[in-house]
């Protein structure tokens, strides 16, 4: 994976500009650490071959990180801290990532179609999901970092399709919204909440497009959240777990039910999810 580079320029005084989401580890860039709790990066998914870590910038700033399957084309986790909507910022748009394509290109997200529009004969879809994939799918576009728990512009940065998966659309429309309405509402008492989400992908359940496996169809999503007062103390904590289907059902976990959860699907150990597992 290739590091974000560094240019300095001597104008009256250095100004160094990083460029690159596609980076070697989130430490690379401290505003993409920071969404991790304590600076806790979670052992889940190291164990995968073709995982990159995406730092997603927009509007030329860092709002939350990514452990992105290049081969699934899905999500492992996303990082972020919460942030109370502030209104606006719901994009018509969908983002894709320009260094997954190519990584001299630009690191900010840009707009799939005008990118492709911009390099006719490129295929942007080799290493990341695309928007055609999910038309008449059957699926949702659903955010895995809800556009609902940023500000603008961080909420616009939430329409990247490395941030969506295929969602069932009554999961997504009916139990899911209102896990993450609850949690806007529950995330008001903190005065941080470092939140977890992510997708288990299945086992042979794709979206295919032209006879091409695109995009896996996660058999689980879930979250985790730690929630700490002004003096980084934890109030609360916790996590959820649904079925992608029709059933339609949220089941709510302790972080440590989490673990146990995400290390029937991991080869290695899963580890702590947040720093101490946010232990009240």
């Amino acid at each position: 994976m290739q590091k974000p580079f560094a240019l300095c320029v001597l104008v009256t005084t250095y100004l160094c500009l990083v460029a690159g989401d596609v980076v070697s580890n989130f430490y690379d860039i401290p505003e993409c650490y920071e969404s991790f709790h304590k600076g806790r990066i979670p052992d889940l998914g190291k164990d995968r071959a073709e995982v990159v870590h995406l730092c997603h910038r927009f509007n030329n700033q860092y709002h939350f990180a990514t452990l992105y399957d290049t081969y699934h084309r899905i999500a492992v986790y996303s990082a972020y801290i919460f942030e109370p909507s502030n209104g606006g910022g719901r994009e018509k748009r969908w983002f894709i990532e320009p260094q997954l394509v190519d990584p001299s290109w630009s690191g900010e997200m840009k707009d799939g179609y005008w990118l492709g529009q911009d390099n006719p004969g490129i295929y942007l879809g080799e290493r990341q999901a695309l928007n055609e994939d999910y038309t008449h799918s059957g699926f949702d576009r659903g955010h895995l970092n809800p556009n609902g728990h940023h500000a603008v512009p961080g909420r616009n940065a939430t329409f990247t399709l490395t941030n969506v998966i295929p969602q069932n659309p009554t999961l997504n429309q009916n139990a899911w919204r209102i896990h993450e309405s609850k949690l806007t509402e529950e995330f008001q008492r903190c005065w941080q909440a470092h939140v977890l989400v992510g997708a288990i992908p299945s086992e042979n359940n794709w979206i295919i497009k032209n006879n091409v496996k695109r995009v896996n169809i996660p058999e689980y999503i879930w979250n985790a959240y730690c929630c700490m007062d002004h003096n980084g103390r934890p109030l609360f904590s916790g996590g959820a777990t649904a079925l992608n289907t029709e059933q339609n059902i949220v089941v709510e976990r302790t972080l440590d039910e989490m673990v146990d959860f995400l290390q029937q699907y991991s080869n290695t150990p899963v580890g702590e999810l947040f720093r101490g597992q946010c232990l009240v």
